[in-house]
C-alpha cells in the first residue's frame, strides 16, 4: 500500500506509518511538501481545512491514500482560555475524504494570548521549553506531559480515527 503524507515533518510521517501498520501490511509512506492553504498557525475551522487541503494536495493516482495532518487551536466553551489544541487528520482516496481528530489539550493562557497576537505555538513553546524544533520531536504535548505522551502519539490517534470509515467502508458507504 502506497501512502503519501502532505508534510515533510517526520513526526507526521512516522505517526501515519504507525497507525496504518496496525491494520495493513506492506506499507510504503512518503512525505511531500504541499500548501495547506491556511495560515501557518491555524485557528478554528482552518485546522480541519488545512488537514483536508494537505491530503488533497498530496494525492496522485499512483498512490492508495494521501494523508493530511494539521494541528491548531479550536474554540471550545467552558475552557480556561476558550481553546483546545487538536490534531486533525484527513485521509483522501481520490474521491472521498475521511476525517478524525486526536485528543485535545489546553495551552497555558499566555500561549493563547501570544497566538492571538500573531505568533505560532511552536515558537512560543520552544521559548518556554528551551527545545528547538519542538514540533518535529515530542511536540508541546510531550513537554507539557513530561514526555508521557508525545506529538507522535496524539497524531497516531488522529490517523486511527480518520481510518474508521476506511476500515468500515461497507458500513459508511453502503451504496
Amino acid at each position: 500500500m502506497r501512502l503519501r503524507v502532505g508534510s515533510l515533518n517526520p513526526v507526521k510521517i512516522h505517526a501515519v506509518k504507525d497507525a496504518f501498520s496496525l491494520f495493513f501490511d506492506d506499507i510504503l509512506v512518503e512525505g511531500v511538501k504541499v500548501d495547506s492553504k491556511v495560515s501557518s498557525q491555524p485557528v478554528g475551522d482552518e485546522v480541519i481545512l488545512g488537514a483536508v487541503n494537505r491530503a488533497k494536495n498530496a494525492y496522485s493516482e499512483e498512490i492508495d491514500f494521501s494523508i493530511g495532518i494539521e494541528a491548531g487551536l479550536v474554540p471550545f466553551p467552558h475552557t480556561t482560555t476558550g481553546y483546545l489544541d487538536l490534531q486533525f487528520c484527513a485521509i483522501f482516496d481520490g474521491s472521498r475524504t475521511s476525517i478524525g481528530c486526536g485528543p485535545g489539550f489546553e495551552y497555558p493562557a499566555m500561549v493563547v494570548q501570544k497566538v492571538k497576537k500573531g505568533r505560532e505555538v511552536g515558537e512560543i513553546m520552544a521559548e518556554i521549553s528551551g527545545i528547538e524544533n519542538l514540533g518535529k520531536t515530542t511536540g508541546a504535548v510531550g513537554f507539557l506531559t513530561r514526555n508521557k505522551l508525545s506529538r507522535r502519539d496524539i497524531t497516531k490517534i488522529a490517523v486511527i480515527m480518520a481510518l474508521i470509515p476506511v476500515l468500515n467502508n461497507k458500513v459508511y458507504y453502503p451504496f
